[in-house]
Formats: structure tokens, sequence, C-alpha cells
């Protein structure tokens, strides 16, 4: 690929990246629909319609700063080129149908990150990386489960307490509708922080091309395109994983996927704030470990659990491998 190309060209590699933005939304459904699934407060399908509505307006209650961290936070915005993008989306799209495929809860964040990583060094090596955007992504890998863990533990031990008169029934009837809210706000972080990485990838490829004027930003319809696509991908559901995130780790009550819902959605709320492009996956799954553990540590199924670190791990690695393939692909063309 030349470092300008045709405008069809541009619009079939921005439909590339909403594919991916597609895909993230269904490959994370089970993040913000899992609890309340597994408690049974809502049905499947309307579990999805739920997340996907406030999947779609998350843009209404964040800033553009994990957007602009991963546009120019990740890998020199200067050596970006369209074959440095599409061996990203490609390293990530592929990556995440693996692990699809396979029923396991990996990041299609730091696939992302990992594609663009493998991408960007395979044009111009190590020196096009912008470390201090690396480290700080590479810290929130597990920063962000063990705040999401902490914070569920501790709003576990609070409602407990508030609510130690109430009975099993009583409490189960309040926290059936208070999960209504707090998987509302799992899935405004979860669209907050997801939706816009591919919002950073699609500005940053614009930029490239020059096609955006006074410094790089992010344009509105790139902000709608993609909080449309991940609504989208949210309401097709991603079954198997819904089944591995509500069921496999640990079973859960209303009160305790309130308590994991809302310590997510906290965690979410931070890191989006703050810039930082984390995993949805990799903190509602702390999330759901430390409620888990609140009643006993052999409530949780860490053999699961364990495996989802493995592919945690493994993510970053494997994407920019198969981004970096999809890079030099490009070069004979």
């Amino acid at each position: 690929m030349e470092a300008h190309i045709a405008l069809p060209l541009l619009v079939a590699l921005i439909g590339v990246a909403l594919l991916f933005d597609f895909l993230n939304g269904l490959h994370d459904a089970a993040n913000s629909i899992a609890t309340i699934v597994s408690t049974r407060v809502l049905k499947p399908q309307y579990a999805v319609a739920w997340a996907a509505f406030f999947n779609f307006i998350a843009f209404l209650f964040f800033g553009l700063h994990v957007a602009e961290t991963v546009g120019k936070g990740i890998v020199d915005a200067s050596i970006i080129d369209p074959a440095v993008i599409f061996g990203a989306l490609m390293g990530a799209i592929a990556w995440n149908l693996i692990t699809w495929g396979l029923g396991i809860p990996s990041s299609s964040s730091h696939a992302l990150i990992g594609g663009l990583l493998g991408a960007g060094t395979a044009k111009a090596g190590l020196s096009a990386v912008v470390w201090s955007g690396v480290f700080k992504t590479s810290a929130a890998i597990v920063l962000s489960p063990a705040i999401g863990l902490m914070l569920a533990l501790l709003l576990v031990l609070i409602i407990s307490w508030i609510f130690r008169r109430f009975t099993p029934q009583g409490a189960d009837r309040v926290f059936r509708k208070l999960q209504l809210v707090s998987a509302s706000l799992y899935s405004l972080g979860h669209g907050g922080n997801d939706a816009q990485k591919t919002m950073g990838i699609i500005a940053v490829l614009l930029y490239s091309q020059g096609m955006l004027t006074g410094g790089f930003h992010v344009p509105f319809w790139v902000v709608l395109s993609c909080q449309a696509a991940m609504g989208l991908g949210t309401l097709l559901g991603g079954w198997k994983i819904v089944h591995t995130m509500g069921s496999k780790i640990t079973r859960l009550s209303p009160a305790q996927g309130f308590c994991a819902e809302t310590g997510g959605a906290l965690t979410l709320f931070m890191a989006t704030h703050l810039g930082v492009p984390v995993s949805t996956t990799h903190t509602i799954t702390g999330a759901i470990v430390g409620v888990g553990a609140s009643r006993r540590l052999s409530a949780v199924r860490w053999n699961v659990a364990s495996s989802i670190i493995v592919a945690w791990v493994v993510t970053l690695p494997a994407a920019a491998m198969i981004g970096a393939a999809f890079y030099w692909l490009t070069r004979f063309f």
C-alpha cells in the first residue's frame, strides 16, 4: 500500500475497522449481560437489547481520552499508514475469532493494541513504539481486574451489613431491580472505553491520509459510527462466552451480580476518564472472582479463571504476531 490510497480503499479500511468494532461488541457482549442473565433478572434477548442501548449512548457521558491514547499513544502516529492499520485490525479480528470460537473471554482491547504494536514494529522497528502508552496499558492488564475485584469485594461487605436484617428473598427482590441499574452502568463503561479504541484507529487512519484539519481529533461521524457498530454487535450477543462468564467461573445471586457489575463499572469509569484503554473482559472477570471469593475461595472455579488468565497473557503477543504477518502480506501487493 502507498502512503495515500484511493477513496474506495480508504472506505473499505474504515469498514474493516467498524467490523472489528462490531465483533468487539459481539465478543464482549458477555461482559455486559452475563450476570443479569445468570441471575435470571432478564432473559438473554432483553438483556442484550438493554446492554446495546447503553453501549450506544456512552459517547454522551465520556470524553475521548481513550481514543487519543490508541490513536497516538501506542505507536508513533507519524509512521501510521493504511498497511499498519490493516495489519493491526486483522491481527485483532483474527485473534477475536479464534478465542470466540473456543468460548474464551480474551480481551478485544489488548488484541487491537497487540495488532497495532505488531504491525507498527514490523514497519519501523521498536523506535515506533510509544513506550509510555504501552506501559500504561500493560499496567492496566494487571490493575483493572485487581481493582474490579477489590471494589466488588468491598461492595459485598457493605451490602451484607446494610441488608443484614433482610430475608434472602427480600434482598433478592431489591437487587433484581438494582441489577438493571448496575448492568446499565457497566454497559455505559463498556461502550465508553471499548468503542473509543476503534475511534482512535479510524481517526489516526484519516490523519495519516491528511483528511483531518486542525490536527489529530476524532470526527463526530466516527464517534457515532463506532458506538453504533459496537451496539449492533452486542445486540447479536456472544452466547458461548455468556455461559463461561455467567456460570462457569462462579454462581451469582442478584446481590452478588449487582456488586460485580458496579465494581466493574466504577473501574471502567476511572480508566476512561484517565484515557487508559483497559480490558472490559479483565475487569468484569476480576469483579466476578471477587464476589465469588467473598463467600469462600472454593466457590470460584479456579481452573476456569486460570485458563482465562492464560488467554490474557497470550493475547498481546499472539495478536502482535498476526498483525505483523498481515502487515508484511500487504508488502506483496
